[in-house]
C-alpha cells in the first residue's frame, strides 16, 4: 500500500494522501488481511518542557496551510500568544489556528470547556480584529463543561492544601482539576447534556453542586442564576456543536486534508508523566491526541516538540536547572517571562536536555522548534544541563519521585555566549557561529533535528532550517 505522507520543504508543509480501497471481507486461510487505508495524517505540536514554550507561534506558522486545527486536552488554563501583523492575540480555549480564516478550529472531547471563558476570549480577540471566529469553530458534543463553581472549588482546594501541607499545587484556579475530577467520578456534565433535555440537565447540575458542597461546606452557588446563564450559553453554542468523533473520522477518511493538533501545557505537566503532583489534570503528551479527539494512532504523522532555548516553569515543583541568581533574573526580564493565564512571574533556568530527552521518549518527536534564542544574546556564557547525578553517579532516567528530583545534581556543558543580536536573523547563515554551535549541540544530544529556531515574537521571526 502507498501510505499517506507529509513532505516538508523549506517554505511550507505539503500534505498528501492516496485513496485506498477498504475491504471488509475476511481473509482466506493462510492469507494476511489487507490493511485498511490510514487516511489523512495529523501533524501534532506539543510542549517539551513545562509549558510556555511558544507553541502558539509554531501552530500559527503551520496553521496558515492547515484545513483543520484542533485542541485535544486541557482547558482555559492554557495560554498561547500569537503576534500577527503587529497585533497580539491571547488564546486560552480557542485553538491558535482560529486566526486562519480558511481553516476550521475544533475543540475536542478531551478538552474541558468553561463557556463564559470561551465567549469572553472570542469577544476580546474579536475587538483586536479576529472576525467570524464563531463560524469557524466546532465543539465536540462529548467535551466536559467547567462550571463557575469548579473554579471556586479549585481555589478552595489550593487554600486547604496550603493550610494542611504548607504548600499548594500552584494551579491556575480555572477549575480544570475539579472538572476532570467530576469527569473521572462519572458525575460530570458534557456539552451534549447541556444541549439535550434542559430539565434533566438542571437536576444533574444541582446534584453536582450538592456533591461539592458536601465536601466544601463554605461553597455557595446560586443555582438558578447559573442555570439561566447556562441556558443562554447553550443557544449561542448550539450552532458550533458536532459529534466530534464522526467529524474527525470524516476529515481523516475523506478528501486530502491538512490537519493540525495543538497541544496545551507540556510533557512535564502531563498527569502521568509530569512532575507529579505538580502537574495539570490531563494527558498533554501524544497519547492525549488520540483520546482527546477520537483518532487512531495510525493517523498520527509528524510530532513536533517545542522548547525554549532555556527553561521556565510557573508555580512550584522541582526544577533542577533553575537559577536563583542574576542569570535567572536576566532570563526572566529579557524574556518577559510572565504567565499568559496567571500573570505570575515564571521561574527561569538553563536548558535541561534531560527533560527534553525524556519528553522525546514519550512523544517520539520527529523534529523540534527551539524558541526565544534571542533572549540569550547578551550572555557571556550559557550552560546546558546534560545529565543528572545522584550520590555522585549519573542516572540514566528521569526520576518519578519528586524527593529524588529535588536531590539530583545537574551536570552542565558550558558554551561561550555569542554577544550578538540575533533578532533580525531570518535564515540559518544569519546566526553567529557560536549560536549555531549551541543549536547543533542540542540537536545532537537529544537525537532529534531542530526544524525551526525562534528569534522574536512574530511569525516572521521563525527561522526554518529544512
Amino acid at each position: 500500500l502507498v501510505l499517506p505522507a507529509i513532505f516538508a520543504c523549506c517554505s511550507c508543509i505539503h500534505w498528501s494522501s492516496k485513496d485506498q480501497k477498504i475491504t471488509n471481507q475476511p481473509a482466506a486461510a493462510g492469507q494476511k488481511r489487507p490493511r485498511n487505508d490510514a487516511g489523512n495524517r495529523v501533524t501534532v505540536v506539543l510542549g517539551a518542557q513545562w509549558g510556555d514554550e511558544g507553541k502558539g507561534k509554531v501552530v500559527d506558522l503551520l496553521a496558515t496551510e492547515a484545513d483543520i486545527v484542533c485542541r485535544c486536552q486541557g482547558g482555559n488554563n492554557a495560554g498561547h500568544t500569537v503576534v500577527v501583523d503587529g497585533k497580539e492575540y491571547d488564546f486560552h480555549l480557542l485553538p491558535s489556528g482560529i486566526i486562519n480564516t480558511k481553516s476550521i478550529s475544533l475543540i475536542g472531547n478531551g478538552v474541558v470547556i468553561h463557556l463564559p471563558g470561551l465567549f469572553e476570549e472570542g469577544d476580546k480577540n474579536e475587538k483586536k480584529g479576529l472576525r467570524g471566529w464563531e463560524k469557524r469553530l466546532i465543539v465536540s458534543d462529548r467535551a466536559h463543561i467547567v462550571f463557575d463553581f469548579h473554579q471556586v472549588v479549585d481555589g478552595l482546594q489550593e487554600t486547604e492544601r496550603q493550610a494542611q501541607e504548607g504548600k499548594s499545587i500552584g494551579t491556575t484556579k480555572k477549575g480544570i482539576g475539579p472538572a476532570y475530577s467530576s469527569k473521572a467520578s462519572r458525575i460530570g456534565l458534557r456539552v451534549c447534556d447541556l444541549l439535550g433535555d434542559f430539565s434533566d440537565f438542571s437536576t444533574r447540575f444541582k446534584n453536582l453542586v450538592r456533591h461539592y458542597q458536601s465536601m466544601h461546606p463554605s461553597l455557595t452557588v446560586d443555582t438558578e442564576d447559573q442555570l439561566k446563564k447556562l441556558k443562554d450559553y447553550a443557544e449561542r453554542l448550539r450552532p458550533m456543536v458536532r459529534d466530534g468523533v464522526y467529524y474527525m473520522y470524516e476529515a481523516l477518511h475523506g478528501p486530502p486534508k491538512r490537519i493540525l493538533v495543538e497541544g496545551a501545557n507540556a510533557a512535564l505537566l502531563d498527569i502521568d508523566f509530569g512532575t507529579y503532583p505538580f502537574v495539570t489534570s490531563s494527558n498533554c503528551t501524544v497519547g492525549g491526541v488520540c483520546t482527546g479527539l477520537g483518532i487512531p494512532p495510525l493517523n498520527i504523522g509528524d510530532v513536533f516538540g517545542v522548547a525554549k532555548a532555556y527553561s521556565t516553569r510557573v508555580g512550584i515543583g522541582a526544577f533542577p536547572t533553575e537559577q536563583l541568581n542574576a542569570a535567572g533574573e536576566l532570563l526572566q526580564t529579557r524574556g518577559h517571562e510572565v504567565g499568559v493565564t496567571t500573570g505570575r512571574k515564571r521561574r527561569c533556568g538553563w536548558l535541561d536536555l534531560v527533560i527534553m530527552r525524556y519528553a522525546h521518549m514519550i512523544n517520539g518527536f520527529t523534529a523540534i522548534a527551539l524558541t526565544k534564542l534571542d533572549i540569550l544574546d547578551v550572555l557571556d556564557e550559557i550552560k546546558v544541563g546534560i545529565a543528572y547525578k545522584l550520590n555522585g553517579k549519573r542516572i540514566p532516567h528521569f526520576p518519578a519521585n519528586m524527593d529524588i528530583l529535588h536531590k539530583v545534581e545537574v551536570e552542565y556543558e558550558t558554551f561561550p555566549g555569542w554577544k550578538t543580536d540575533t533578532s533580525t536573523a531570518r535564515k540559518w547563515n544569519d546566526l553567529p557561529a557560536k549560536a549555531q554551535n549551541y543549536i547543533r549541540f542540542i540537536e545532537n544530544h537529544i537525537g532529534v533535528p531542530i526544524k525551526w529556531v525562534g528569534v522574536g515574537k512574530s511569525r516572521e521571526c521563525m527561522i526554518q532550517m529544512f
